[in-house]
């Protein structure tokens, strides 16, 4: 098990995340483009590598994201419920499920928790902690619980206001 804390910078243009180990040593990173259509978030390690790529699918009826992380491509779409949001990850059958708007929820599979996200409230900016059970699935699990949090961000201000 592993804990990870994803810290949103709050003055940034495109997003910029900064993502820490146990121990406050950042082991991932995430920078949004600026200037294109739509949201793209380049996800690198801690070596300023690039390892995954985040980018809104366009002509979807359903929020969709591809998600870029090694050799193969997954899409994050939103399934369509009536209570809670609920998101589904191809290729691996990831379900994402909890209360989403709130930043607390899981991501699962027929296995069980691969990870769980959760929000720390009443900090400067937005600030996750991914709790990875799975330490195999850190990178993947970390671009899901970015990308969810696009989604919402595409949300709120298509909404035009900042409320989720």
């Amino acid at each position: 098990m592993k804990m990870l804390y994803i810290k949103q910078k709050v003055f940034s243009l495109g997003g910029r995340f900064s993502v820490l180990d146990e121990q406050e040593n950042q082991c991932w990173s995430a920078k949004g483009d600026i200037f294109t259509i739509g949201r793209r978030l380049h996800v690198f390690d801690e070596n300023g590598k690039e390892v995954a790529l985040i980018r809104r699918k366009w002509l979807s009826l359903r929020p969709a994201y591809y998600i870029q992380a090694g050799k193969y491509v997954y899409t994050l779409s939103k399934r369509i419920t009536f209570f809670m949001p609920c998101y589904h990850l191809d290729r691996v059958n990831w379900t994402i499920s909890g209360d989403l708007f709130a930043h607390n929820y899981d991501i699962t599979d027929a296995h069980g928790i691969i990870s769980r996200v959760y929000k720390r409230w009443f900090t400067l900016g937005d600030r996750y902690y991914l709790d990875v059970r799975r330490e195999t699935e850190e990178l993947l699990s970390l671009c899901v619980t970015l990308a969810v949090d696009c989604m919402k961000a595409d949300f709120s201000s298509d909404l035009g206001s900042d409320a989720y």
